[in-house]
C-alpha cells in the first residue's frame, strides 16, 4: 500500500521560455521561486505549498492537436478567490477563454491555454459567486 503525504508539484514542458515566464509570471501572477542548476532551462512557481515546474523541451508538443478549448482534455486546475475579477484580468490579457460559471462540477470554471498549449482551469466555488 502507498500513504500519500500530499500533492508537490505539476511538470508541464514549454518550447519558449520568455514566453511562457511572462504567460505564468506577468498573466497568471505566479510567484516564480529558485529552481536547482539543472543542465536544461526552465522555471519553478510557487502554489501555496505546491509547485508548477516548466520545463524547457524544444521537440515538445502538447498532446492538444486541435487547440480549441475543451474541458474535457488534460489540464491542472488553480483556486481563485474571485471569479469575476479573474475573468476579467485574463480579457484585459487578451487570454482566450472558456467559460464555464454553472458548471455540473459544483464550482464555476474558466479554462485557456498557455503559449505551448498546455491547458489550465482557474475555478471558484459557485457559491461565492
Amino acid at each position: 500500500m502507498i500513504h500519500y503525504k500530499g500533492f508537490h508539484h505539476v511538470s508541464l514542458s514549454i518550447t519558449d521560455l520568455e514566453a511562457a515566464k511572462h504567460f505564468y509570471s506577468q498573466i497568471l501572477c505566479l510567484k516564480e521561486i529558485p529552481r536547482p542548476n539543472f543542465d536544461f532551462p526552465g522555471a519553478w512557481y510557487e502554489l501555496g505549498s505546491h509547485q508548477l515546474h516548466l520545463i524547457v523541451e524544444p521537440s515538445s508538443q502538447t498532446i492538444r492537436h486541435d487547440k480549441s478549448l475543451s474541458s474535457r482534455e488534460g489540464h491542472f486546475a488553480l483556486r481563485v478567490e474571485n471569479y469575476h475579477e479573474t475573468l476579467n484580468w485574463l480579457k484585459k490579457n487578451g487570454v482566450e477563454i472558456l467559460e464555464k460559471p454553472n458548471s455540473k462540477s459544483g464550482f464555476a470554471q474558466l479554462f485557456f491555454a498557455d503559449p505551448d498549449g498546455n491547458l489550465v482551469e482557474l475555478n471558484v466555488d459557485r457559491q461565492s459567486l
